[in-house]
């Protein structure tokens, strides 16, 4: 919501002209044209109960961390409502204005106990690693930049622990140039595509994706577009200013909302794999007897162990991407796959197989070697693994349906099957359909 002291901002903040090189008088004036406002960003009570829902189950009392809070509409919430008990939420903001009102909103409900309002920089949060069961930033996480977010947050999380967060993202191919001409020079705003690369880029599955609707946009600029233009102009240059960008923003909204809106992501961090069980390694050439019978044996017949053969001798083959996990004799448990193929041109990775032996099927070995050679393929410089499988299990490695960053199969595959993971976010994600290795004969 917002994370702005009275007298600093960040210069990535997309609600500002150049708030750097802006004085104190222009911020009293700003941050009073908000004062006493239900909300700092686009969102409803609706909208944060919706989002709580995509979270899963909770502790009975979860710990929450609410960034950016403002005047607390969703901690406030939270509070009441997380958990079959409430929550003990942590609100953090900048603001001591907005925390006032927090504390006193707070009181009034009986929650006093239970919202402790924290004046801190969402950026450098002093709170403990595993200190909270859910991280929420409505409308916030641009005070550091989306990015920063994902990496500096994950920390915070406990074990089994979720991230709210929100950002303003393009909803159109093509921005218009009266939109650009607003953002541009504050927030670079970026496609759903490339904030979900970033994501997976960071480390963390799925839950779900969440675009708001065009009533919680309402419900923040409604009361704040009245405020303002019934503002009698302002006699200091400062002030003249802080009001002159309100009105701004709101009719670039009022021009320009269907090209931009706000998308939330509910995600966890990536555990899949962990814990070390299951010695893993790159396959070597004494392997290929051993993996051959595996594969086999896991798939009941012998042609995913043939296509991993013809794999081996084809162009497509990349040494070192080839792994296994060993049980506890030495001998191979698990196999896993990242061969070469294209999208539209563009070289990208095709996991298949994955194996696990009968007797270790849903012991761990599978998802142990799955995680190392995803980890390794990132360690080349890979940027972009696609694979044909079940969603529940391949999103727990925070593979999500390509269709959404526009890739396709060369066949007809249900949606959801068809998965991709990003392991570099520094370019754009190809766009087209996939081409396979020959071997695979589509």
């Amino acid at each position: 919501m917002t994370d702005h002291s009275d007298n600093t901002a960040n210069t990535s903040n997309p609600y500002t002209t150049d708030f750097s090189t802006r004085s104190d008088l222009f911020f009293e004036a700003f941050f009073e044209l908000h004062r006493g406002l239900p909300r700092q960003s686009p969102g409803s009570d609706a909208t944060t109960r919706h989002l709580l829902s995509l979270c899963g189950p909770l502790p009975v009392r979860p710990r929450v961390l609410d960034l950016g809070c403002g005047p607390g509409a969703a901690a406030l919430l939270l509070a009441a409502e997380a958990g079959s008990r409430g929550a003990e939420v942590t609100a953090v903001d900048l603001n001591d204005g907005f925390l006032d009102e927090l504390r006193t909103a707070a009181a009034a409900r009986g929650l006093a106990g239970r919202v402790h309002a924290v004046k801190a920089d969402m950026g450098a949060l002093p709170h403990q690693d595993g200190s909270f069961d859910l991280v929420w930033a409505e409308g916030s996480a641009y005070n550091i930049g989306f990015a920063t977010a994902l990496a500096r947050w994950k920390r915070l999380l406990a074990p089994g622990g979720t991230l709210v967060l929100s950002e303003c993202e393009w909803t159109v191919p093509e921005p218009s140039t009266g939109v650009r001409a607003f953002w541009d020079p504050h927030y670079a705003l970026r496609s759903t595509a490339r904030n979900l690369a970033a994501v997976q880029a960071a480390g963390y599955q799925v839950l779900a994706v969440h675009r708001q609707p065009d009533s919680d946009w309402a419900a923040y600029y409604g009361p704040l577009g009245e405020r303002a233009a019934r503002a009698p102009e302002p006699s200091g240059p400062e002030a003249a200013a802080a009001l002159g960008f309100v009105r701004e923003e709101v009719a670039v909204r009022e021009r320009h909302g269907h090209e931009y809106g706000y998308t939330a992501y509910v995600l966890r961090p990536v555990t899949a794999g962990d814990g070390g069980a299951w010695p893993v390694r790159p396959e070597n050439a004494a392997d290929a007897a051993a993996l051959h019978a595996l594969n086999s044996a896991a798939f009941g017949t012998p042609a995913e162990a043939d296509l991993v053969d013809a794999l081996r001798a084809d162009v497509s083959w990349l040494p070192g991407l080839s792994y296994v996990a060993e049980g506890p004799d030495g001998s191979v448990a698990a196999h896993a796959l990242l061969t070469r193929c294209e999208v539209d041109g563009a070289p990208a990775l095709a996991l298949a197989p994955v194996a696990a032996g009968p007797a270790v099927q849903r012991s761990g070995a599978g998802s142990a070697v799955v995680r190392a050679l995803l980890a390794a393929a990132a360690g080349r410089g890979e940027k972009l693994v696609l694979v044909l499988g079940h969603p529940a299990y391949y999103a727990r490695f925070g593979f999500a349906p390509a269709s959404h960053f526009g890739i396709r199969a060369p066949f007809d595959v249900p949606d959801e099957a068809m998965m991709a993971l990003v392991l570099d976010d520094s370019a754009p994600v190809p766009t087209g359909t996939i081409k396979y290795p020959a071997p695979f004969g589509v």
